[in-house]
């Protein structure tokens, strides 16, 4: 089955079963593998990827329900690391083992959309379906609060 879509701002076709998860069409069909599998039953949040501006676990989603519409990968942020949330996991050493981070910069990218001054609590929900193993939280939060002040500074 033909599914077409949009990703990362480029539209693809892509030759699919209607019931294959999201997650195998963007890394084996389209060739974008910053997307992990974590779980595979939406818990843990690696999947993580936009659809239509919000986070979706594409492990779980199936490609038929993205038909027609814009899906955004961890590659979309920035090619050079330049995105604000970017510099900001950078400079407060936030991964370790690595895995969770695109699940993670999905989800926070997500929350500084709509909300560039996130308090504590919002953070914490906006982050709570995402799972790091390394246990990194503090840094996480304190890496969204860097990108969301130089988003402000830029606004």
């Amino acid at each position: 089955m033909a599914i077409q879509f949009n990703v990362n701002g480029k539209p693809v076709t892509v030759d699919a079963e209607a019931d294959t998860p999201l997650l195998w069409v963007i890394r084996d069909e389209v060739g974008l593998t910053g997307t992990k599998f974590g779980c595979g039953q939406a818990l843990c949040g690696a999947c993580t990827v936009h659809l239509n501006g919000t986070p979706v676990r594409s492990c779980q989603t199936p490609v038929s329900a993205v038909a027609g519409q814009k899906v955004t990968t961890i590659e979309s942020l920035s090619p050079d690391n330049s995105h604000p949330l970017q510099k900001a996991w950078i400079a407060h050493d936030v991964p370790q083992c690595g895995y969770c981070q695109s699940g993670q910069l999905m989800s926070a990218a997500a929350l500084l959309a709509t909300n560039t001054n996130p308090t504590d609590a919002d953070i914490d929900a906006a982050m709570s379906g995402n799972i790091c193993r390394c246990g990194t939280y503090s840094r996480i939060r304190a890496a969204i609060k860097t990108a969301a002040s130089e988003m402000r500074s830029k606004a």
